[in-house]
């Protein structure tokens, strides 16, 4: 049987098991494969079970190792694919240690206020060793937030910080929800935006980084993940076909899901600039240096990674 999930339209929601909620499961049953071997470049002990929590059981078996990378990827062998579950897990390792060293970073330095925003099964507010008091917000859908917080709570977990939830769609009025949790916008904030960009429209982007901006005190940090600014039709053309080819090879495993259909392609404000012209200092890391720093496999250099190539992460410290 095929597991299928649907597709964006105005006001839509999900869960862990659906659309973009779906995208969250996946990205954690990468965090559990990266989590394993000999020296793994991440520690996350919640994200396979989490994974079994939600129940998708090709997620399940991909994360506890049922269903080897190495066997979903070789269904793409023949077809000069280069970006398959195994370059995922890679890209997700490099991507959650990013995000780890800078929460890190900013409890260093004196930072004590943290907004992670469309926190998925992100689950940093337990595993990380967060400085005393400081106190972290998530984000997310209501029923995401619920599950995640009834399923750690079944696990024993216990958070390593005080963990405030918003249970609020980002479309809605969430600063209005974050302040009414205790967020205060004097403070300095560290605040997160990983794999959240692409899912939202242009328009929905730039409105979230002023809005992030406002409510940020001199000194606060923000991390994001920031796709290709402008895709022309060639090139939006070979990225649905990749997706779509990834989803063949996904429903052939029995699960659906349509990732063209997630995400919104086309030209949009790189985040980093955008970042910059509204008074953040500004540092980029490319998705081909954070592979190199942790010695793993570079993107293929001809076009087979396409636009993914692109992808920069980025940090802006605010000035005064």
């Amino acid at each position: 049987m095929v597991t299928r999930t649907g597709s964006r339209y105005e006001g839509d929601s999900w869960d862990l098991a659906s659309s973009v909620g779906a995208t969250a499961t996946m990205v954690a049953a990468a965090r559990a494969i990266a989590s394993t071997g000999d020296k793994p470049l991440i520690c996350d002990p919640y994200a396979e079970p989490l994974v079994r929590a939600v129940g998708v059981d090709f997620f399940s078996r991909l994360a506890s190792g049922e269903l080897r990378i190495e066997d979903l990827d070789a269904d793409s062998a023949d077809s000069g694919a280069s970006v398959g579950m195994a370059r995922m897990t890679d890209n997700m390792a490099v991507r959650t240690r990013f995000f780890d060293d800078f929460f890190t970073d900013a409890g260093t330095a004196g930072i004590r206020q943290a907004v992670i925003l469309a926190s998925g099964l992100d689950a940093r507010a337990y595993r990380l060793a967060w400085p005393a008091g400081t106190t972290v917000y998530e984000i997310d859908q209501p029923e995401v937030i619920s599950f995640k917080s009834r399923a750690l709570a079944e696990f024993g977990a216990v958070p390593t910080a005080e963990r405030r939830t918003v249970a609020i769609d980002l479309r809605y009025d969430w600063p209005a929800a974050l302040t009414a949790a205790g967020f205060d916008p004097s403070l300095p904030t560290a605040w997160s935006a990983e794999g959240l960009l692409g899912y939202l429209p242009p328009e929905a982007q730039d409105k979230l980084l002023d809005t992030i901006t406002e409510l940020s005190a001199p000194g606060s940090r923000v991390a994001v993940e920031s796709g290709p600014s402008g895709i022309d039709e060639a090139d939006r053309d070979k990225a649905v076909a990749r997706m779509q080819e990834a989803a063949q090879r996904w429903r052939e495993h029995g699960f659906e899901l349509d990732f063209a259909e997630l995400v919104y392609l086309g030209d949009r404000n790189e985040a980093g600039a955008y970042l910059a012209d509204r008074g953040w200092r500004v540092s980029r890391r490319t998705i081909g240096e954070l592979l190199a720093d942790n010695g793993l496999p570079p993107l293929p250099e001809d076009d087979e990674a396409g636009n993914f190539g692109e992808l920069q992460y980025v940090t802006g410290i605010l000035e005064a």
